[in-house]
């Protein structure tokens, strides 16, 4: 069963936690979650599940950044949300997605008891502009039955920041994080 809005709001403080809050973004039955004003783009041009991969940060100016395709762009919700007894999923808004703007390539499904922002896999179809605080998906809350261990997780728990993937600390326990680069304000990743 899905939380309607009111039960969202009515558990605030309780089972869930979105900070900050903006009442207007409640919706029938989920709450907008807005972006950051970051992103990160992988250096590498094939991926490697099995190490931890370079990337760089763009910032989204506040007359937006143009992102294209053929592109993977992480980037994260604004607001930090934690929930409790419930299961956390998020989906792309219909008004994004209708611009060609995919919010997450496959990772919607939260677990119970995570903490944290939300990172956001994000690839266009074709080129679209995207602006720092715009309200990008949706969070949304399913009932969950029977008893149920809370998300604990080295990887992704209590997250402050853009997360890339970080398979390797399955596959390959003892290797250590690539270095970050920013990258100036206007310059677009390699590739582009």
């Amino acid at each position: 069963m899905i939380l309607s809005g009111r039960e969202i709001r009515r558990r605030l403080g309780r089972d869930i936690a979105i900070d900050p809050f903006d009442e207007s973004r409640l919706n029938p039955n989920s709450y907008n979650l807005s972006l950051h004003n970051e992103l990160m783009v992988y250096e590498e041009v094939v991926l490697d599940m099995r190490r931890s991969n370079r990337v760089r940060r763009i910032e989204i100016p506040p007359e937006g950044l143009v992102v294209g395709p053929n592109q993977l762009y992480l980037g994260r919700t604004a607001e930090r949300t934690e929930t409790h007894n419930l299961v956390p999923m998020i989906e792309g808004r219909s008004s994004v997605g209708r611009l060609g703007l995919f919010v997450h390539v496959t990772a919607g499904f939260g677990d119970v008891g995570f903490c944290g922002y939300w990172t956001l896999e994000m690839f266009a179809v074709q080129p679209v502009r995207i602006y720092p605080g715009v309200p990008i998906c949706q969070i949304f809350y399913h009932e969950i039955a029977g008893e149920h261990d809370d998300y604990d997780s080295d990887k992704y728990q209590h997250n402050r920041d853009i997360q890339p993937s970080m398979l390797f600390k399955e596959l390959c326990p003892n290797r250590e994080p690539e270095p970050q680069m920013r990258l100036p304000f206007g310059i677009e990743p390699a590739g582009r």
